[in-house]
Protein backbone atom coordinates (compact mmCIF):
# COMPACT_ATOMS: atom_id res chain seq x y z
CA UNK A 1 0.00 0.00 0.00
CA UNK A 2 0.97 3.50 -0.64
CA UNK A 3 2.31 5.51 2.53
CA UNK A 4 -0.11 8.28 1.03
CA UNK A 5 -2.82 5.78 1.99
CA UNK A 6 -2.61 4.54 5.29
CA UNK A 7 -0.78 8.40 6.26
CA UNK A 8 -3.87 9.85 8.10
CA UNK A 9 -5.27 8.21 10.68
CA UNK A 10 -8.60 6.59 9.97
CA UNK A 11 -12.16 7.66 11.30
CA UNK A 12 -14.38 5.15 13.08
CA UNK A 13 -16.64 4.58 9.94
CA UNK A 14 -13.29 4.48 7.29
CA UNK A 15 -12.33 5.69 4.29
CA UNK A 16 -13.46 2.73 2.49
CA UNK A 17 -16.41 0.41 1.72
CA UNK A 18 -15.41 -3.46 1.66
CA UNK A 19 -14.83 -2.97 -2.03
CA UNK A 20 -12.34 -0.33 -2.04
CA UNK A 21 -15.11 2.32 -2.68
CA UNK A 22 -16.04 5.39 -0.65
CA UNK A 23 -17.61 5.54 2.28
CA UNK A 24 -20.25 7.98 3.01
CA UNK A 25 -20.96 8.30 6.69
CA UNK A 26 -24.12 9.60 8.05
CA UNK A 27 -24.44 13.38 9.33
CA UNK A 28 -24.40 11.43 12.73
CA UNK A 29 -21.46 9.49 12.19
CA UNK A 30 -18.93 12.44 11.53
CA UNK A 31 -20.07 14.34 14.78
CA UNK A 32 -19.58 11.18 16.79
CA UNK A 33 -16.17 10.85 15.30
CA UNK A 34 -15.69 14.60 15.66
CA UNK A 35 -15.93 15.02 19.17
CA UNK A 36 -14.21 11.85 20.12
CA UNK A 37 -11.37 13.66 18.58
CA UNK A 38 -11.47 16.18 20.30
CA UNK A 39 -11.62 14.54 24.09
CA UNK A 40 -7.86 14.65 24.68
CA UNK A 41 -8.69 13.56 28.50
CA UNK A 42 -9.33 10.18 26.76
CA UNK A 43 -6.59 9.81 25.16
CA UNK A 44 -4.16 12.77 25.09
CA UNK A 45 -2.99 11.57 21.21
CA UNK A 46 -6.27 13.89 20.54
CA UNK A 47 -4.13 17.12 22.10
CA UNK A 48 -3.15 18.46 18.71
CA UNK A 49 -6.95 18.29 17.08
CA UNK A 50 -8.46 20.22 20.60
CA UNK A 51 -5.83 22.84 20.58
CA UNK A 52 -6.37 23.58 17.05
CA UNK A 53 -10.39 24.23 17.15
CA UNK A 54 -10.08 25.86 20.90
CA UNK A 55 -7.96 28.12 18.72
CA UNK A 56 -10.99 28.56 16.36
CA UNK A 57 -13.19 29.13 19.37
CA UNK A 58 -11.62 31.53 21.04
CA UNK A 59 -11.59 33.62 18.38
CA UNK A 60 -15.63 34.06 19.28
CA UNK A 61 -15.32 35.84 22.75
CA UNK A 62 -13.98 38.27 20.44
CA UNK A 63 -16.15 38.33 17.49
CA UNK A 64 -19.06 39.05 19.62
CA UNK A 65 -17.27 41.99 22.35
CA UNK A 66 -16.49 43.46 18.51
CA UNK A 67 -20.26 43.45 17.45
CA UNK A 68 -21.74 44.26 20.83
CA UNK A 69 -19.26 47.03 21.88
CA UNK A 70 -16.62 48.40 19.17
CA UNK A 71 -18.11 47.99 15.35
CA UNK A 72 -17.76 50.99 13.17
CA UNK A 73 -18.00 50.52 9.01
CA UNK A 74 -13.89 51.88 9.98
CA UNK A 75 -13.22 48.41 11.53
CA UNK A 76 -15.25 46.45 9.97
CA UNK A 77 -13.38 47.11 6.94
CA UNK A 78 -10.58 46.40 8.42
CA UNK A 79 -10.98 43.28 10.27
CA UNK A 80 -12.56 41.97 6.85
CA UNK A 81 -9.36 42.80 4.63
CA UNK A 82 -7.11 41.58 7.59
CA UNK A 83 -8.95 38.54 7.73
CA UNK A 84 -10.48 38.05 3.93
CA UNK A 85 -7.03 39.17 2.41
CA UNK A 86 -4.38 38.91 4.23
CA UNK A 87 -4.48 35.62 6.23
CA UNK A 88 -6.04 34.09 3.13
CA UNK A 89 -2.99 35.47 1.51
CA UNK A 90 -0.57 34.11 3.75
CA UNK A 91 -2.35 30.67 3.75
CA UNK A 92 -1.93 30.27 0.51
CA UNK A 93 2.02 31.52 0.26
CA UNK A 94 3.08 29.68 3.57
CA UNK A 95 0.98 27.09 4.17
CA UNK A 96 0.04 25.86 0.68
CA UNK A 97 2.53 26.66 -2.06
CA UNK A 98 5.48 26.37 0.43
CA UNK A 99 4.85 23.97 2.74
CA UNK A 100 2.93 21.70 0.98
CA UNK A 101 4.29 22.16 -2.90
CA UNK A 102 7.98 24.21 -1.94
CA UNK A 103 7.32 25.80 -5.02
CA UNK A 104 9.59 28.50 -3.29
CA UNK A 105 12.72 28.64 -1.05
CA UNK A 106 13.25 31.21 1.41
CA UNK A 107 17.00 32.58 1.48
CA UNK A 108 17.43 32.06 4.80
CA UNK A 109 15.83 30.26 7.82
CA UNK A 110 14.96 34.22 9.76
CA UNK A 111 12.90 35.42 6.34
CA UNK A 112 11.07 31.58 7.50
CA UNK A 113 10.35 32.49 10.76
CA UNK A 114 8.98 35.84 9.82
CA UNK A 115 6.81 34.54 7.30
CA UNK A 116 5.11 31.57 9.50
CA UNK A 117 4.17 34.40 11.91
CA UNK A 118 3.19 37.24 9.41
CA UNK A 119 -0.69 36.86 10.39
CA UNK A 120 -2.55 35.32 13.68
CA UNK A 121 -1.87 31.42 13.34
CA UNK A 122 -4.88 29.42 13.11
CA UNK A 123 -3.73 25.90 11.63
CA UNK A 124 -1.34 23.81 12.84
CA UNK A 125 1.58 22.83 9.73
CA UNK A 126 1.01 18.93 9.92
CA UNK A 127 -2.82 18.87 9.73
CA UNK A 128 -2.70 20.82 7.04
CA UNK A 129 0.44 19.63 4.95
CA UNK A 130 0.35 15.90 5.33
CA UNK A 131 -3.14 15.89 4.48
CA UNK A 132 -2.58 18.52 1.23
CA UNK A 133 -0.22 15.91 -0.07
CA UNK A 134 -3.22 12.99 0.03
CA UNK A 135 -5.29 15.09 -1.67
CA UNK A 136 -4.04 15.42 -4.55
CA UNK A 137 -2.71 12.35 -5.06
CA UNK A 138 -6.46 11.00 -4.55
CA UNK A 139 -8.42 13.76 -4.96
CA UNK A 140 -12.04 13.46 -4.53
CA UNK A 141 -11.44 9.12 -4.35
CA UNK A 142 -12.01 7.34 -1.47
CA UNK A 143 -8.50 8.37 0.65
CA UNK A 144 -9.24 12.03 0.19
CA UNK A 145 -9.05 13.80 3.77
CA UNK A 146 -11.48 16.55 2.37
CA UNK A 147 -13.50 14.71 -0.13
CA UNK A 148 -16.49 16.76 -1.84
CA UNK A 149 -18.38 13.68 -2.15
CA UNK A 150 -19.03 13.27 1.29
CA UNK A 151 -20.55 16.60 1.63
CA UNK A 152 -20.62 20.12 3.30
CA UNK A 153 -20.06 18.58 7.43
CA UNK A 154 -17.69 15.78 5.94
CA UNK A 155 -14.94 18.96 4.64
CA UNK A 156 -15.79 20.86 7.48
CA UNK A 157 -14.87 18.67 9.65
CA UNK A 158 -12.48 17.03 8.18
CA UNK A 159 -9.01 18.31 10.20
CA UNK A 160 -10.36 16.59 12.85
CA UNK A 161 -11.85 13.07 11.54
CA UNK A 162 -9.77 12.75 8.24
CA UNK A 163 -6.38 15.20 8.75
CA UNK A 164 -4.90 14.00 11.98
CA UNK A 165 -1.57 11.58 10.95
CA UNK A 166 -2.08 7.98 11.69
CA UNK A 167 -0.68 6.80 14.96
CA UNK A 168 0.66 3.83 14.12
CA UNK A 169 3.10 4.79 11.90
CA UNK A 170 6.33 2.65 11.65
CA UNK A 171 9.74 4.61 12.23
CA UNK A 172 10.96 4.79 8.62
CA UNK A 173 7.22 5.69 7.85
CA UNK A 174 6.88 8.45 10.40
CA UNK A 175 10.05 9.58 9.29
CA UNK A 176 9.12 10.48 5.87
CA UNK A 177 6.42 12.11 7.28
CA UNK A 178 8.10 14.59 9.30
CA UNK A 179 10.02 15.42 6.38
CA UNK A 180 7.07 16.78 4.80
CA UNK A 181 6.89 19.00 7.89
CA UNK A 182 9.94 20.23 8.91
CA UNK A 183 11.10 22.39 6.56
CA UNK A 184 8.46 24.87 7.71
CA UNK A 185 10.18 25.73 11.37
CA UNK A 186 8.46 23.24 12.79
CA UNK A 187 11.17 20.67 15.68
CA UNK A 188 9.68 17.18 14.53
CA UNK A 189 9.09 14.67 17.37
CA UNK A 190 11.31 12.13 17.52
CA UNK A 191 9.39 8.37 16.84
CA UNK A 192 9.23 7.65 20.58
CA UNK A 193 7.65 11.19 21.03
CA UNK A 194 5.40 10.52 18.24
CA UNK A 195 4.24 7.20 19.62
CA UNK A 196 3.81 9.25 23.26
CA UNK A 197 1.91 12.01 21.81
CA UNK A 198 0.44 10.77 18.08
CA UNK A 199 1.69 13.65 16.13
CA UNK A 200 4.73 15.28 14.78
CA UNK A 201 4.67 18.37 16.85
CA UNK A 202 5.04 18.59 20.02
CA UNK A 203 2.44 19.51 22.94
CA UNK A 204 4.64 22.14 24.77
CA UNK A 205 6.05 23.70 21.72
CA UNK A 206 2.93 24.01 19.73
CA UNK A 207 1.04 25.63 22.54
CA UNK A 208 3.60 28.46 23.15
CA UNK A 209 4.05 28.52 19.27
CA UNK A 210 0.07 30.02 19.64
CA UNK A 211 0.59 31.43 23.16
CA UNK A 212 3.66 33.80 21.66
CA UNK A 213 2.16 34.44 18.28
CA UNK A 214 -1.41 35.29 19.47
CA UNK A 215 0.26 37.67 22.16
CA UNK A 216 2.84 39.74 19.70
CA UNK A 217 -0.06 40.18 17.51
CA UNK A 218 -2.72 41.51 19.93
CA UNK A 219 -0.05 43.41 21.37
CA UNK A 220 0.68 45.11 17.61
CA UNK A 221 -2.56 45.39 17.41
CA UNK A 222 -3.15 47.28 20.41
CA UNK A 223 -0.37 49.46 20.03
CA UNK A 224 -1.67 51.06 17.12
CA UNK A 225 -5.11 51.63 17.79
CA UNK A 226 -6.10 50.16 21.12
CA UNK A 227 -8.78 47.48 22.09
CA UNK A 228 -11.04 48.46 19.41
CA UNK A 229 -8.75 47.72 16.48
CA UNK A 230 -7.57 44.80 18.64
CA UNK A 231 -10.69 43.23 19.25
CA UNK A 232 -11.71 43.66 15.99
CA UNK A 233 -8.95 42.07 14.01
CA UNK A 234 -9.13 38.80 16.24
CA UNK A 235 -13.41 38.76 15.97
CA UNK A 236 -13.05 38.69 12.27
CA UNK A 237 -9.68 36.62 12.05
CA UNK A 238 -12.36 34.13 13.13
CA UNK A 239 -14.54 34.08 10.14
CA UNK A 240 -11.31 33.05 8.41
CA UNK A 241 -10.85 30.40 10.77
CA UNK A 242 -14.86 28.98 10.41
CA UNK A 243 -14.79 29.90 6.89
CA UNK A 244 -11.59 28.19 5.42
CA UNK A 245 -12.64 24.99 6.60
CA UNK A 246 -15.73 25.00 3.82
CA UNK A 247 -12.93 26.13 0.92
CA UNK A 248 -12.33 22.75 -0.45
CA UNK A 249 -16.05 21.70 -0.58
CA UNK A 250 -16.98 25.00 -2.78
CA UNK A 251 -13.59 24.98 -4.84
CA UNK A 252 -14.38 21.33 -5.84
CA UNK A 253 -17.92 22.30 -7.07
CA UNK A 254 -19.56 21.40 -3.82
CA UNK A 255 -20.32 17.39 -5.40
CA UNK A 256 -21.65 19.05 -8.87
CA UNK A 257 -19.51 19.43 -11.73
CA UNK A 258 -19.12 23.19 -12.57
CA UNK A 259 -16.28 23.31 -14.15
CA UNK A 260 -16.05 25.97 -17.24
CA UNK A 261 -14.74 25.26 -20.99
CA UNK A 262 -11.76 28.07 -21.54
CA UNK A 263 -11.43 28.56 -17.83
CA UNK A 264 -11.14 25.32 -16.31
CA UNK A 265 -8.57 23.52 -18.18
CA UNK A 266 -7.62 20.26 -15.49
CA UNK A 267 -10.15 17.49 -16.14
CA UNK A 268 -8.90 15.20 -13.23
CA UNK A 269 -11.32 16.41 -10.66
CA UNK A 270 -14.05 18.69 -9.98
CA UNK A 271 -11.87 21.76 -8.90
CA UNK A 272 -12.50 24.96 -10.44
CA UNK A 273 -11.21 28.51 -10.56
CA UNK A 274 -13.43 30.65 -8.70
CA UNK A 275 -13.51 35.07 -8.72
CA UNK A 276 -13.62 35.40 -4.99
CA UNK A 277 -11.12 33.33 -3.61
CA UNK A 278 -8.41 33.67 -6.92
CA UNK A 279 -8.48 37.51 -5.55
CA UNK A 280 -8.74 37.73 -2.12
CA UNK A 281 -6.28 34.78 -1.49
CA UNK A 282 -4.94 34.07 -5.07
CA UNK A 283 -6.25 30.25 -5.16
CA UNK A 284 -7.35 29.33 -8.38
CA UNK A 285 -8.09 26.01 -7.73
CA UNK A 286 -8.07 24.78 -10.78
CA UNK A 287 -5.23 26.06 -12.33
CA UNK A 288 -3.68 25.08 -8.94
CA UNK A 289 -4.60 21.33 -9.03
CA UNK A 290 -2.85 21.35 -13.07
CA UNK A 291 0.04 22.84 -11.80
CA UNK A 292 0.25 22.22 -7.94
CA UNK A 293 4.27 23.01 -7.77
CA UNK A 294 3.77 26.59 -9.10
CA UNK A 295 4.37 29.62 -7.29
CA UNK A 296 2.26 31.14 -9.42
CA UNK A 297 -1.74 29.69 -9.89
CA UNK A 298 -3.25 32.95 -11.44
CA UNK A 299 -2.48 32.53 -15.22
CA UNK A 300 -5.23 33.92 -17.44
CA UNK A 301 -5.31 38.16 -17.72
CA UNK A 302 -8.02 38.84 -15.41
CA UNK A 303 -6.89 35.96 -13.32
CA UNK A 304 -4.99 38.23 -10.37
CA UNK A 305 -2.70 36.24 -8.00
CA UNK A 306 -1.68 38.38 -5.38
CA UNK A 307 -0.36 35.47 -3.31
CA UNK A 308 2.50 34.94 -6.55
CA UNK A 309 2.94 38.99 -6.52
CA UNK A 310 3.91 38.89 -2.79
CA UNK A 311 6.26 35.84 -3.81
CA UNK A 312 7.93 37.35 -6.44
CA UNK A 313 8.44 40.83 -4.23
CA UNK A 314 10.07 38.56 -1.89
CA UNK A 315 12.31 37.78 -4.50
CA UNK A 316 13.08 40.79 -5.12
CA UNK A 317 14.13 41.71 -1.96
CA UNK A 318 16.09 38.82 -1.46
CA UNK A 319 13.51 36.91 0.65
CA UNK A 320 13.05 34.12 -1.77
CA UNK A 321 16.05 32.70 -3.26
CA UNK A 322 14.14 30.99 -6.01
CA UNK A 323 10.45 30.25 -7.00
CA UNK A 324 8.55 28.05 -9.74
CA UNK A 325 5.98 29.68 -12.15
CA UNK A 326 4.12 27.32 -14.39
CA UNK A 327 2.24 29.95 -16.61
CA UNK A 328 4.79 29.73 -19.97
CA UNK A 329 3.82 25.85 -19.16
CA UNK A 330 0.21 26.53 -18.77
CA UNK A 331 -0.42 28.38 -21.46
CA UNK A 332 1.57 25.98 -24.17
CA UNK A 333 -0.16 23.12 -22.85
CA UNK A 334 -3.60 23.86 -22.54
CA UNK A 335 -4.69 28.00 -23.05
CA UNK A 336 -3.57 28.57 -26.68
CA UNK A 337 -4.43 25.44 -27.96
CA UNK A 338 -7.76 25.72 -26.95
CA UNK A 339 -7.73 29.28 -28.12
CA UNK A 340 -6.06 28.48 -31.61
CA UNK A 341 -9.15 26.30 -32.34
CA UNK A 342 -12.23 28.98 -31.62
CA UNK A 343 -13.53 30.63 -34.40
CA UNK A 344 -12.26 34.55 -34.87
CA UNK A 345 -14.90 36.28 -33.18
CA UNK A 346 -14.64 33.41 -30.31
CA UNK A 347 -10.76 34.22 -30.04
CA UNK A 348 -11.48 37.93 -29.17
CA UNK A 349 -13.60 36.95 -27.01
CA UNK A 350 -11.15 34.39 -25.08
CA UNK A 351 -8.67 37.59 -25.14
CA UNK A 352 -5.11 37.45 -25.31
CA UNK A 353 -2.89 35.61 -22.40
Amino acid sequence: MCLLQSVLERPHYGFTDANGGFTRPTHSQILKEFFSRLNFLRDKRNWLVAVSWLAAFLFVPFFVIFFLKYLSWKLFFIGFVYSMVLMGTHGTIYLHRYGTHRAFRFSHPFWLQIARNLVIKVIPEEIYLVSHHVHHKYSEGPWDPYNVNGGWLYCFLADANHQPISRSLREEDYLRVARMVEHTGVKTNTYQQYRRWGTIAHPLRTILHYILNWGLHYAFFYWIGGTPLAVAIFGMAGVWAFGVRTFNYDGHGRGVDKRRDGIDFNRKDRSINQIWPGYVAGEWHNNHHLHPNSARSGYLPYQFDGAWEVIRLWHKLGIVASYRNDKAEFLRRYYLPYRNHLKPEQQELAGEA
